[in-house]
């Protein structure tokens, strides 16, 4: 069965928009990443968010070892347009980005103004597994409590410039982490994340 770009996509939308109004629920997108028949150098969920998010007004930056070819790819699906780190509106860092790439699309991604601070970027990255292990702690708006998370992506720095991205409410950066598994998980900017303290 062959992906529908209209009822397919929507369904992976409701899951994103789920996803981001509870930070710490993960979705899966299995019957819909079954779908993609393209290859073009990122996990199948990645590519539905690529689908789902870019079009002929947004910029986007790709970190990878192909970052030409998955660019180019990128530009004849969806006509948007390819730019720097500071200019993106949609960082896509990859699984075979060297580890260095999630730190520097962090440090460079755009946080928005105080004029607009919805132009901030959306950084989406592949992590090796998502789960609801308890490792991170996170908690705000849409979480009752507190939910717990594990990223399995090498080095959790990520965290630490993530909150120095987002000190200043309301600029801030958005992020979204899918994983071979057909997950997303999404931590908006007003979510806070504290690790776990072992006993």
């Amino acid at each position: 069965m062959e992906l529908d770009l209209v009822h397919d996509i929507q369904a992976v939308y409701r899951k994103v928009i789920d996803s981001m109004s509870k930070p710490g629920l993960i979705s899966n997108v299995r019957s819909q990443a079954e779908k993609v028949t393209l290859t073009i150098g990122c996990f199948n969920t990645t590519l539905l968010l690529i689908l789902m998010l870019l079009d002929t007004e947004i910029k986007f930056k790709v970190c990878s070892e192909h970052e030409e070819e998955v660019t180019q790819a990128i530009n004849r699906l969806t006509y948007a347009r390819a730019t720097e780190l500071e200019n993106a509106d949609f960082i896509i860092v990859l699984h075979d980005a060297p580890p260095r790439e999630l730190v520097r699309a962090l440090r460079r991604a755009y946080a928005g103004d105080l004029l607009n601070p919805h132009k901030s970027a959306t950084i989406i990255f592949e992590a090796d597994a998502v789960t609801n292990a308890p490792d991170l702690i996170l908690t705000g708006p849409g979480i009752e409590k507190e939910n717990r998370i594990r990223v399995n992506a090498g080095s959790d720095e990520w965290v630490d410039l993530r909150a120095e991205k987002n000190s200043e409410y309301p600029l801030g950066i958005e992020i979204i982490i899918t994983d071979p598994d057909d997950n997303i998980l999404c931590l908006p900017r007003t979510t806070q994340i504290t690790r776990q303290v072992m006993a």
